[in-house]
């Protein structure tokens, strides 16, 4: 019988370690600069499900993975607002997704994701990503986590991956925008130049 348990103990520490590994390597893999990324079909806060085939006349996207409760995500919420005004008329249109597992961030559910989005007068969508599938193959970490995505014949390529801009304490001090600068060279016909900077903020809940 101790035998038996001691077996059944063993199995049980390598099927945890297996799985350890597994979403380890899970988070830290994602799309590269150049990849074609996945279209999605997710939650909006309206009950409707939202998927990139949707915008037929985008030329391409704003993608942010924020949150409620991450002080970063709440601190960069008017320059998100600021960036869908400025370049969904573009074509570059912002869509919003909340990756936290809300079991472990309560405040981050369905209904407290309404709530925020009403009282900031949000303009895009905003997303649950409930099964968490689609956040682990962008590989995103953090909220916010950006990501740019140009429309071409090959399908959605990402083209910058990173922060919104250089300082998140304070808008006003900002001296590079990074998506900005992204989103402008894409709309010249023009290649981004810094592809990727260090994304600021909260890591994901799982």
């Amino acid at each position: 019988m101790n035998k038996m348990i001691k077996l059944i103990s063993a199995a049980v520490v390598v099927l945890c370690i297996s799985a350890f590994t597994v979403a380890k390597t899970t988070l830290s893999e994602g799309y590269k600069i150049g990849d074609v990324a996945e279209d999605f079909s997710l939650k909006n806060i309206d009950g409707k499900m939202v998927s990139l085939a949707d915008y037929k006349n985008a030329k391409g996207f704003i993608i942010t993975f924020t949150c409620n409760t991450c002080p970063f995500a709440v601190a960069y919420e008017d320059r998100i607002i600021a960036l869908d005004k400025k370049y969904a008329s573009k074509g570059y249109p912002v869509i919003a997704i909340m990756p936290n597992n809300v079991s472990v961030k309560p405040d981050d559910n369905l209904d407290a994701m309404k709530q925020r989005a009403n009282e900031k007068g949000f303009t895009f969508p905003y997303l649950i990503d409930k099964e968490q599938n689609v956040f682990p193959k962008f590989g995103a970490t953090k909220t916010p986590h950006m990501f740019v995505l140009q429309k071409t014949k090959k399908g959605h390529v990402v083209k910058y991956i990173g922060a919104i801009d250089d300082n998140y304490k304070d808008a006003a001090s900002v001296s590079t925008k990074y998506v900005e600068k992204a989103v402008d060279a894409l709309l010249q016909g023009q290649e981004v130049e810094q592809t990727e900077t260090k994304a600021i903020g909260c890591g994901i809940k799982v």
